[in-house]
């Protein structure tokens, strides 16, 4: 394949012969009604694929039921997401991560495919922002670059290259439009929201859907995103476990992110037929590495996707990705979440009160009946901490307990305060480990673990 402008003579433009999960390329749809259009036609997929009693069910929450979307129904809505890309599909790989309890698990595993596939800008694309940024010469700094993206994902696409002087490079390329279509993706979600009833009575979406806008925001940066690795890397560098990529500044511009290649596949793989001992050793480093973040660092990196650690075999380390979804942990709140931490250690309901209401999860003037039934939910959250000894995830149905209790609290309107919209990247990343540890089948002591950070 080649570039529609003229490349230099003797650079190499190959697509790798490996057989790809990513699709052939659409334009990204960059005005507002376009994109509006697309995610109404989503909307329309969903109210399609479940009918009225589905979304009857789904709205009111009923316990013990899961939402029958037809696989052709999910296929249709994960192919318009996908082609979005964007705020809209990035708010789809996150509801793919949680949605196990509501939908089939064949439409689940559709879903799930978010998190793994988004279509690759058309090549008259790419060469377009590639000449932006880099000048009509920049082929000539290349002996290689591969047209068919590593991966694609929602705010862009990964291209392996190697430079004129050696440098084997993953160089991230942002979809165009993206970052100026964040606001209005935002907006129009607000309007599927709140026309299908995605949220229990009484609480507004505004202040979640504000945090999102933020955050993507932020992933749309890559130039924070370069500090952010740059920092990271520093923190990690004495680390045998743990491998973070270099950034190159001299081809890293706010839509372009040059970082080393790094090796490995995505560590979930390593659920079929790897040694307990290896499965083990990958899900303790990465849980003692969000207590690091938390604690010591500062500084979290809050996309808990599978595909975001890489493991080589060769080096046994991980390889850690994509750090557009960073976020600063000021030393107040790493405290309150200490607090939190060892008073559900204990069981001691009144310090998990106390620390819940600086938290923000509960009001000071909370009625006993909230108080009792937050409490309670969080009592049940911590007894990975309570639990001597090995705790084992890969039996472990916490999370589905955790999510029906919390569930079955706000629908039945006992409860009307949800967690402060900036405590929702722990959250996050706390269930994406837990998530991969279950799927990685291992088990390991948590609270010897967690006992000298508290």
């Amino acid at each position: 394949m080649s570039l529609p402008a003229k490349p230099a003579p003797f650079l190499v433009c190959r697509v790798s012969a490996t057989p790809s999960r990513i699709a052939p390329g659409r334009a990204v749809p960059g005005h507002r009604l376009a994109r509006l259009w697309h995610l109404g036609r989503a909307g329309a997929d969903l109210a399609a694929g479940i009918g009225l009693r589905g979304m009857a069910q789904m709205v009111r929450g009923e316990a013990g039921t899961r939402i029958a979307i037809s696989p052709a129904a999910a296929r249709r809505l994960t192919d318009r997401l996908a082609r979005m890309r964007g705020a809209v599909m990035k708010m789809g790989q996150l509801m793919s991560m949680d949605g196990s309890d509501i939908l089939t698990p064949e439409a689940t595993a559709i879903m799930a495919s978010l998190r793994e596939r988004a279509e690759p800008m058309p090549l008259s694309q790419l060469h377009q922002v590639l000449r932006l940024e880099w000048g009509e010469d920049w082929p000539r700094g290349f002996r290689r670059f591969e047209f068919q993206p590593l991966a694609a994902a929602s705010i862009g696409q990964v291209h392996r290259a190697e430079t004129c002087d050696g440098r084997r490079l993953a160089i991230k390329v942002q979809f165009p439009g993206v970052a100026a279509s964040i606001d209005s993706d935002i907006a129009n979600l607000g309007l599927l929201v709140r026309g299908l009833g995605l949220l229990p009575p009484g609480l507004a979406p505004e202040p979640l859907l504000a945090e999102a806008r933020e955050q993507l925001h932020r992933e749309a940066d890559y130039v924070a995103e370069a500090a952010a690795l740059a920092a990271y890397g520093a923190r990690l560098a004495d680390d045998p476990q743990f491998f973070v990529p270099r950034v190159h500044p001299d081809l890293s511009t706010p839509r372009v992110l040059a970082m080393d290649f790094a090796p490995g596949v995505p560590v979930d793989r390593l659920a079929a037929g790897a040694p307990a001992s290896d499965r083990d050793r990958v899900a303790a480093s990465l849980s003692r590495l969000v207590l690091q973040e938390l604690f010591e660092f500062g500084l979290m990196q809050t996309d808990p996707n599978f595909g975001n650690y890489l493991y080589d075999a060769a080096s046994g380390r991980i390889s850690l990705l994509d750090f557009g979804a960073t976020a600063t942990v000021p030393p107040v709140l790493a405290g309150h979440y200490r607090d939190l931490a060892r008073a559900a250690l204990a069981s001691d309901r009144a310090r998990i009160r106390a620390a819940a209401i600086a938290l923000g999860y509960l009001a000071a003037d909370a009625t006993a009946l909230e108080t009792a039934a937050l409490v309670e939910l969080i009592l049940l959250a911590g007894e990975v901490l309570r639990q001597p000894g090995r705790y084992d995830f890969a039996t472990s149905d916490l999370f589905e307990r955790v999510y029906r209790r919390g569930r079955d609290l706000f629908l039945a309107e006992r409860f009307s305060r949800l967690p402060a919209p900036g405590t929702l990247f722990l959250h996050r990343k706390l269930v994406g480990t837990f998530m991969l540890c279950r799927r990685l089948q291992t088990g390991f002591n948590v609270q010897e673990m967690v006992g000298p950070y508290l």
